[in-house]
């Protein structure tokens, strides 16, 4: 949302406010610093041991004021997280006019991603205004009775933001870049890995454990890097497993811009999250992802990305296949992203300018 959030504050036709839920504090603030966002209403609702329940109550109750005081004519949220649901929920009671940025993504499975598929189906069913990423999204939308006209296809603001990042990060001053300009050897081939997903703990974490450190162990001149996120669940068993592999560095979670200039000097990526499906391969990187369905089947139909699971012997063969077939990387690499081409931000303010124009 960032840089729609730059967009929107340049055009003198619209009075743009912020409000940030802070779901993720950490997360977030790093993100507004990098992209000089300053938010004219934090909620500061994050909580130690949180969960849905309560998060997605805080939300819509926590909103109510902002709604109440702004009173805004459109109020625009962003994929598929438990605050895009709350807020979708909380902006139709105010009566404004909800916009989906990213809309229209499916797995047809309300586990899969949990409860992701859930929270933007129902974002989906009240916006008023869908920005779906790419014809698939919008043909989503439409086999859910949703009017065309109220669709517009925009590529992803994820590229947007990335195209703006990578601009900047090789020359900013960044202590956590300085840190892994020398925590890392970049004289071996980097494979980067993100791993969170609620529906890979348990075995599927082990399972994808045993790959890394299985591939560690076999690949020549290779060094995995793997920012480990901060949930028990996650780092139990990747500190159990890959602790002690010497090919395998794990390091703590990543700063947008420290993500984005260690996803640039990577070879390939290796997650399971949904936007690095998109944001990897606007950067020439083949990616493997780490789920059994994919929100995003443009890419695997795009061949940019390449479904795994949570199979160690396919995490481990489908990565010593890209690592040694260089025909193979070569023609993933330079493959088109069906993502966008970094103007999806213009082309959502230009649709909402020309609706009041009318």
């Amino acid at each position: 949302m960032a840089p729609l959030v730059k967009v929107f504050l340049k055009n003198p036709s619209f009075e743009t406010k912020v409000c940030v839920t802070a779901q993720h504090r950490e997360m977030l603030d790093q993100v507004l610093d990098f992209f000089e966002i300053v938010p004219d209403y934090d909620l500061n609702l994050m909580k130690p041991g949180q969960n849905l329940y309560g998060l997605t109550a805080d939300i819509i109750t926590g909103l109510q004021s902002v709604l109440e005081d702004f009173k805004p004519d459109y109020a625009y949220v962003h994929g598929d997280t438990t605050t895009t649901m709350g807020a979708s929920i909380a902006s139709f009671y105010s009566g404004a006019k909800v916009c989906h940025v990213e809309a229209g993504l499916r797995t047809f499975n309300k586990k899969a991603p949990f409860p992701e598929e859930i929270n933007r189906t129902i974002t989906g069913h009240i916006a008023d205004y869908h920005f779906a990423p790419t014809q698939t999204s919008f043909d989503n939308l439409i086999n859910e009775s949703i009017k065309p006209e109220n669709v517009l296809i925009t590529g992803n603001t994820v590229i947007d933001a990335l195209f703006e990042s990578v601009s900047r990060v090789d020359d900013l001053k960044d202590d956590e870049i300085e840190h892994l300009k020398k925590e890392i050897d970049f004289s071996k081939r980097i494979v980067l890995v993100t791993g969170h997903r609620r529906e890979n703990h348990g075995q599927g974490f082990i399972n994808i454990c045993a790959a890394l450190k299985e591939i560690g162990e076999s690949a020549e001149n290779v060094q995995i890097i793997y920012p480990v996120h901060l949930n028990p669940k996650v780092q139990k068993p990747v500190y159990e497993i890959l602790g002690n592999q010497e090919n395998v560095k794990l390091i703590a979670p990543l700063a947008y811009p420290a993500f984005v200039w260690l996803m640039n000097k990577a070879e390939l990526v290796i997650t399971d999250s949904g936007g690095v499906q998109e944001e990897a391969p606007s950067l020439g990187k083949p990616v493997l992802v780490m789920r059994d369905t994919t929100e995003r089947p443009e890419a695997v139909e795009a061949g940019t990305v390449i479904l795994v699971g949570t199979d160690k012997d396919k995490i481990v063969k489908e990565t010593l296949r890209l690592l040694n077939d260089t025909e193979l990387y070569a023609k993933m690499s330079k493959l088109h992203n069906p993502y966008g081409d970094g103007k999806a931000c213009e082309k959502i303010v230009e649709f909402i300018e020309n609706l009041d124009n009318e």
